[in-house]
């Protein structure tokens, strides 16, 4: 028996009708919304509730010795303080996603980057949340002066961070110790991109289509 050729795994974009659509919660970051859509010409009709979400951006730092700055803040929902990688929402009107990811990181990590590279787009949770990330990786990083720092606030005023070599952040993920999935996610696509020395990354400047947001068209 022959093997027919399978074409390259990618995801593909398959747009449907759609019919109604309903804010049901309106929050202060991000709204419940009810979708009814069409499947296809002759199939049935879904409902569907989600997050509508702005989309974020995340940014795995590396240093020439190949250590990763983690950074740790308090997040309520699950009561804990948890081990992450600088990011936050695509929140402001008009930035590029590497624009924000730049922010991001003088934000929340006082640092700067000299070379950056994608490493992986991710939908968190694409059964209930419309939330896409761009997960970066910033090189040769730079430390900001002191005096042209971002004052922190609330939860973020109280975030640390350090260095932790690659393998140990990718054995902390394995053993149950670090549990953000962007974190996660970013870590193990830097030890997977390692093997290819990081020249299979896609350029920073890369469109961010997947978003739902930012779609063309």
């Amino acid at each position: 028996m022959s093997l027919v050729p399978m074409p390259p795994i990618t995801d593909e974009f398959s747009p449907r009708e759609l019919l109604s659509r309903e804010t049901v919660y309106e929050g202060r970051i991000w709204n419940v919304v009810h979708d009814s859509v069409k499947l296809s010409e002759t199939g049935g009709t879904i409902q569907r509730d989600y997050i509508s979400h702005p989309g974020a951006v995340s940014v795995l730092v590396m240093d020439a010795n190949e250590r990763v700055l983690l950074v740790n803040q308090y997040r309520h929902p699950v009561g804990m303080r948890l081990w992450e990688i600088p990011a936050g929402l695509l929140d402001v009107d008009g930035e590029a996603p590497l624009d924000a990811a730049k922010r991001e990181l003088w934000e929340e990590a006082d640092r700067t980057a000299n070379h950056w590279a994608i490493l992986t787009d991710v939908f968190l949770s694409p059964g209930s949340s419309a939330e896409a990330v761009r997960v970066y990786l910033a090189r040769d990083p730079q430390l900001v002066s002191e005096d042209q720092r971002h004052v922190r606030t609330e939860e973020e005023a109280e975030m640390i961070s350090t260095w932790v070599p690659l393998e140990e952040a990718v054995a902390a993920v394995l053993a149950g110790k670090i549990h953000n999935p962007t974190a996660m996610i970013a870590l193990l696509a830097a030890q997977a991109a390692r093997a290819s020395k990081y020249t299979n990354l896609r350029d920073a400047n890369e469109p961010f289509d997947v978003h739902p947001y930012l779609r063309e068209g």
